[in-house]
């Protein structure tokens, strides 16, 4: 008889092959088949549990960022971007890269892994840097009428972008912890 719910154990096994086949093959080329393969499982069980590629693939980047930037505070802006940025190591982080320029592309081809990225991953990421920042703002730390304020998003995903395409580099924690102290807090007035 089929399971009709995942351990969380066989559910992480399931988000770790999907990542690894999306690092080895590229989101095009990765096929419900290939995972099902890979993890020993049916692909009936793949679609009745994820429904399609772009969800399963989404839920699997969302599994590995397993803390949400909402639970972070601790008191002070400059304190809560140094909590999100040790959250995750070098290793993770070029890991992390890879998977997203491999995405990058797909994303253009496939409006439904945009959408999908769009709801599960940018959207929540998006709305607790949000709640960071206006903390910042009612603690003070921030003006309110800082013209920068709508543009942290697009400084922080340009330090991923960029760290790439300047120096050919993948980003880490001292590139990353370096760039919000000379670029995000000086912008943001901290």
């Amino acid at each position: 008889m089929a399971r009709t719910r995942l351990t969380p154990e066989r559910e992480s096994e399931l988000y770790a092959a999907v990542l690894d086949l999306l690092r080895e093959v590229g989101y095009d080329a990765l096929t419900m088949d290939a995972v099902a393969a890979r993890t020993r499982s049916s692909k009936a069980t793949l679609y009745r549990q994820w429904g399609s590629k772009p969800e399963l693939v989404v839920k699997a980047l969302r599994h590995n960022k397993p803390v949400s930037l909402e639970e972070i505070d601790t008191g002070s802006l400059r304190g809560d971007f140094h909590a999100v940025l040790g959250r995750t190591d070098d290793c993770q982080m070029e890991k992390d890269s890879a998977l997203m320029r491999g995405l990058s592309h797909a994303v253009h081809e496939n409006p439904d892994l945009y959408q999908a990225l769009r709801d599960l991953l940018i959207e929540p990421e998006m709305t607790g840097l949000d709640l960071l920042l206006r903390r910042a703002v009612d603690r003070g730390e921030v003006r309110p009428d800082n013209p920068a304020l709508k543009y942290v998003s697009h400084m922080l995903i340009g330090a991923f972008a960029a760290r790439q395409l300047v120096e050919d580099r993948s980003v880490d924690q001292a590139f990353l912890n370096d760039y919000v102290e000379s670029v995000v807090f000086p912008a943001l007035g901290v």
